[in-house]
């Protein structure tokens, strides 16, 4: 009824992507200023969105991607130029405008798509859906997906300590090394998505 290898092996490819730790200090600068009432239901939200958008493309991801006629390096390219973008706005300060942290659920976009469930999750759950071997490698795999998510939650949810302890100054270190770490993670995934694109030409 449980294949643990399965389980084993999509948990540790989506630990790696969806990277638990490196997301703290990008959410900890999205979501600085806010109460902590709404910082942590912006962590709920933030993984109930990943969680969606992983669900729906480990279900119909290829049908979807097929109708739109969409390649999969297309969506990681766009995808890192998205999550470019946010890399500026947190290197150059922008977020700390009052407009942007009353105005604008983070938890939705980048926190919850395409950060966490970015192209490269999307792709391997997409793979390891379609590679499981009957009822038990299906089990696996999805709770594999619920295990990450439940993981993603807890660390994003009590890492909301670190910001009492820290301070505005400390903050606003925080902010720019999380804009530095998600402007890398950005150009990466270009590069990934290119990169493919001239493989398959």
């Amino acid at each position: 009824m449980f294949d643990a290898a399965v389980f084993g092996s999509l948990f540790l490819t989506l630990f790696v992507i969806m990277d638990p730790p490196g997301v703290t200090p990008i959410f900890l600068a999205l979501t600085a200023g806010r109460p902590a009432k709404v910082q942590r239901r912006m962590a709920f939200q933030a993984v109930c969105v990943a969680f969606g958008v992983i669900s729906v493309f480990g279900l119909v991801g290829h049908q979807i991607l097929d109708y739109l006629h969409v390649s999969v390096p297309a969506l990681m390219i766009a995808g890192g130029l998205l999550l470019l973008l946010i890399a500026l706005d947190l290197l150059t300060g922008k977020t700390d405008e009052p407009k942007q942290t009353k105005d604008v659920n983070v938890a939705l976009v980048p926190l919850g798509m395409p950060l966490l469930a970015g192209p490269g999750a999307i792709v391997s759950v997409i793979l390891a859906v379609q590679n499981a071997d009957g009822f038990a490698g299906q089990v696996s795999v999805w709770t594999a997906i619920v295990a990450i998510h439940v993981v993603l939650w807890v660390v994003m949810r009590y890492s909301l300590v670190i910001i009492r302890v820290i301070k505005d100054g400390g903050v606003v270190l925080v902010t720019r090394l999380a804009g530095m770490m998600l402007s890398a993670i950005a150009v990466q995934q270009i590069i990934n998505g290119v990169t493919q694109v001239i493989q398959g030409s």
